[in-house]
């Protein structure tokens, strides 16, 4: 990826190391400053459509996760010149491993 967008969680401290190795700019963004992640923001919107915020997720089976995760990213996005998630992550390992 050309790049990585994450909040400051302490998960993800060493990010910085992945970014030495990866030739990947990881991008940190503002604590609750949603707009600096807008597409994170749009994404996780589109989760609470199946999981309501304070909803736990441990009341949902890895079935209907998987189901989730497998709509939100078949639903083409306009940031993605309407092209999928799934469509652009399979065309960035082509390119990868092309270049391999």
């Amino acid at each position: 990826f050309k790049t990585i967008t994450t909040d400051n969680g302490s998960e993800f401290a060493d990010l910085s190391q992945l970014e030495d190795i990866s030739k990947s700019l990881v991008y940190y963004a503002h604590p609750y400053t949603s707009c600096d992640k807008g597409t994170v923001e749009r994404h996780n919107g589109l989760i609470r459509r199946f999981i309501p915020k304070g909803d736990y997720i441990h009341n949902y089976s890895l079935q209907q996760i998987i189901d989730i995760e497998t709509w939100c990213n078949s639903l083409p996005r306009k940031i993605l010149a309407y092209h999928t998630p799934d469509e652009i992550f399979e065309r960035e390992l082509d390119r990868i491993y092309q270049t391999a």
